[in-house]
């Protein structure tokens, strides 16, 4: 009986405690955290990347990449007071120059003598106030091959440094999916360009299919190959609907060449994904034949060299 009654006065003790600590630090109500505010710009062209705030939500205006050096103007409402001192710290790394943090010299949050504004995290008093804080960092490498990742820009921490009281991420791409961004925009607006021009309507297609192929192969993480499908593309010359069919037919052969060349090197550096880029081979297989059939009623010579290609490519794939 006596062990019975000490193991329920320890539960019950346990359980004080437990729910003592809980009521330690106070949580807003949902949607109404600590940090309530923020933008994020371009340290150098001031150019607006992203924002939030409770009316219009979260906005990505621009691209967050790796060695960008980003100010962030953000919003603190410490609700209520507490004992000890709150911490700000941030995933970014310390400026070429200048300090991590800065008050605004509008706020009046007395921060105390503790605070330093070159560290992370950096303490400051636990007293009620809101405050207006200026953030200044370079954006980090992501680790790994990852293609986008999320940056934790600013985290608000109890004087335990347990779980954050709040905090706010934004996405942040790798320097070549920026390139690969770059490179997509730019064919994107050659082939609008090229329908408004009268282009053959065989161009277009062919265009339209290498960019949503590349859009795939980027979105599974391989930007390399996307890039280089991208750059497969000729540009240069593209005949328009008055040219003659072999004007059309030759610059066509030379992008069924480039794009056979990137899928072969894509088969054998990456053969996790055969099956995948089996039927990928097999439908570029399907267009060169019919692409072949046009040029055999136009030049046998153009028509030999075609089907030479379709056959190196059925090889590859063992059709």
């Amino acid at each position: 009986m006596n062990k019975k009654i000490v193991a329920l006065t320890l539960v019950l003790l346990l359980t004080t405690i437990y729910a003592t600590s809980l009521s330690v630090l106070p949580a807003k109500a949902q949607g109404t955290g600590w940090l309530t505010s923020y933008d994020i710009y371009d340290a150098n062209s001031n150019e607006h990347l992203a924002s939030y705030s409770p009316s219009t939500g979260n906005q990505s205006l621009a691209p967050i990449v790796p060695g960008a050096e980003i100010k962030v103007v953000f919003t603190v409402d410490v609700f209520t007071p507490g004992s000890g001192d709150l911490k700000l710290a941030t995933s970014l790394q310390a400026p070429p120059q200048g300090q991590y943090w800065q008050l605004s010299s509008g706020s009046a949050y007395t921060l105390g003598s503790d605070f330093n504004p070159d560290a992370s995290p950096a303490s400051f008093n636990w007293v009620q106030g809101t405050f207006t804080m200026t953030l200044i960092g370079t954006v980090p490498t992501p680790s790994g091959s990852a293609t986008q990742a999320s940056l934790a820009v600013v985290t608000l921490y109890g004087p335990t440094s347990g779980l954050p009281l709040d905090s706010f991420t934004v996405p942040e791409i790798s320097a070549a999916l920026t390139q690969f961004q770059v490179i997509y925009n730019d064919r994107v607006n050659h082939v609008k360009s090229l329908e408004s021009q009268g282009a053959a309507q065989g161009y277009i297609d062919l265009y339209n299919n290498v960019l949503n192929q590349s859009v795939t192969e980027a979105n599974s993480g391989d930007v390399t190959n996307a890039i280089a499908l991208l750059n497969s593309m000729n540009i240069s010359n593209e005949p328009v609907s008055q040219a003659s069919t072999v004007d059309i037919l030759l610059p066509l052969a030379g992008v069924f060449a480039a794009l056979a060349v990137v899928f072969v090197v894509m088969f054998f550096r990456v053969r996790g994904k055969v099956s995948y880029f089996q039927l990928v081979v097999e439908d570029q297989i399907k267009d060169l034949e019919g692409l072949t059939l046009r040029a055999s009623k136009i030049d046998r010579a153009m028509a030999s060299n075609l089907d030479s290609v379709k056959d190196r490519l059925k090889r590859l794939v063992g059709m």
